[in-house]
């Protein structure tokens, strides 16, 4: 992410503006990149903030991992909820992500990109929503 902040504020203003507009949001998100912590970290912010239940943080996992287990605790105390995505769970760990991935986007009503390359798992998952029909943001070519 070229301008950490920017991207930050620009989350942070969805946020708000999608729970200005919904009675409830579930945000489902990963736990592998920067921009995964940086929605994260702004969810739980808004959530201490504001002391509602307008919302749920929901970790997504393609298959269940040893830090999960490890530190199960703190994750069920940090999220509202943990998911292991099963069908990812059964699949090669190589695909497990993608699959994982293809889910999220399934369940959602709005997909939230930082994507600024034509390649990798985060971009095929952008293709991927874009040819769902989803509604989508890409955060590092804002509109």
């Amino acid at each position: 992410m070229s301008d950490f902040s920017s991207v930050e504020s620009k989350v942070e203003q969805l946020i708000s503006t999608l729970l200005t507009h919904h009675q409830h949001v579930d945000f489902l998100v990963g736990r592998n990149g920067d921009f995964d912590l940086l929605v994260t970290a702004a969810i739980k912010r808004w959530q201490s903030q504001t002391h509602s239940d307008a919302c749920s943080l929901i970790w997504m996992l393609p298959y269940p991992t040893a830090e999960l287990q490890t530190h199960l605790f703190d994750f069920e105390a940090y999220y509202d909820d943990i998911e292991v995505c099963q069908t990812a769970a059964q699949a090669h760990p190589k695909q497990a992500f993608q699959i994982r991935n293809r889910e999220m986007v399934e369940r959602s009503n709005l997909v939230v990109f930082y994507v600024a390359h034509s390649h990798g798992g985060a971009y095929q998952t952008l293709c991927y929503a874009r040819k769902r029909g989803k509604a989508l943001v890409n955060l590092a070519f804002p509109e």
